[in-house]
């Protein structure tokens, strides 16, 4: 638990949503079970193993000093999650989260809620990616003279399209099944100011191809699909179906952002279904993930990966 006491004494007041301290990646031995992240003013421990009460006090007492250190008389807020098959649990160990909980990520704000599921309503691993995106659709607006029209799959809670609207696309289309997610989505925007250019389709990606083609071409398409939800999308098999469709839906020129969060799978796994399924697509670059989610093995980690169409 040593590197995760370090972590925390060691950190500055949070202002962003962000992580803290990120044990998955295996870069410190024996905390591989524990992440700390921010969605200020809380902080959420997650243990993916049973934690002793023992433990829980430690953690809380180290939290307790620092904040009383970087924000001297504030009261401290924060949530411990256990993800462990055995002994799932969200509990608030101290404080009072806001409800409505709003956090801001470079300058973007959106709706949290970390009291309720395992999913917080934004992936802090995604700060690249987001951030990516934002410049990309800019330097294409400034580059056409014009926004670009983008198409965001398995969008969840639209985080893509806060950060395409901000740089100044013209047109974003979210996809995603599940309606809760939209909706959130669609608050996403309106905290944002963000009243026109977006649509929304609380509708299945793979039944709904005419209605997402229809609506395009589209200058850059996002897809960030879950890497294995039954039902839904399992990236062995499905991911292979999306990138069929990708040469269709593309502009001359068009880009696509698509996302992997198996650590089973590599970005070999990207690459030579592209080849296979759409090889009119080339592969430009790896998006780095943020600094703080370091992996031992960056094959393990989040893949973001950038494609672009003929023209490009």
């Amino acid at each position: 638990m040593h590197a995760l006491l370090d972590a925390i004494a060691a950190m500055s007041r949070p202002e962003d949503a962000q992580r803290i301290f990120h044990g998955r990646g295996g870069l410190h031995p024996g905390c591989e079970q524990w992440s700390l992240d921010a969605y200020p003013p809380a902080f959420v421990l997650t243990s993916f193993l049973p934690m002793e009460e023992g433990a829980l006090a430690t953690v809380g007492a180290a939290l307790q000093a620092r904040w009383a250190q970087i924000a001297p008389g504030e009261p401290l807020c924060w949530v411990f999650q256990c993800r462990h098959a055995d002994k799932p649990e969200t509990r608030l160990m101290a404080g009072e989260v806001p409800d409505p909980h709003a956090v801001t990520e470079q300058g973007a704000r959106y709706r949290v809620h970390v009291l309720r599921g395992q999913n917080h309503g934004l992936f802090l691993d995604m700060a690249e990616g987001r951030r990516w995106v934002r410049e990309h659709v800019a330097a294409r607006r400034a580059a056409d003279g014009r926004g670009p029209r983008v198409l965001n799959l398995f969008a969840y809670t639209c985080a893509f399209s806060v950060a395409a609207l901000q740089g100044g696309a013209a047109q974003v289309v979210n996809v995603d099944m599940g309606r809760g997610a939209i909706a959130i989505g669609q608050q996403n925007h309106r905290l944002n100011g963000l009243d026109q250019g977006a649509s929304f389709l609380a509708h299945d990606v793979f039944t709904t191809w005419g209605k997402i083609g229809r609506a395009g071409p589209y200058d850059l398409v996002i897809a960030d699909p879950p890497s294995y939800q039954k039902g839904s999308f399992v990236a062995t098999k499905d991911y292979a179906r999306l990138m069929r469709r990708l040469p269709d839906l593309l502009a001359p020129g068009g880009h696509a952002l698509l996302c992997l969060n198996a650590p089973e799978l590599g970005t070999d796994f990207l690459l030579q279904q592209m080849r296979e399924q759409a090889p009119p697509l080339r592969w430009v670059e790896r998006v780095a993930n943020p600094a703080v989610f370091a992996d031992v093995d960056a094959e393990r980690s989040l893949k973001v990966m950038v494609f672009a169409a003929d023209g490009a």
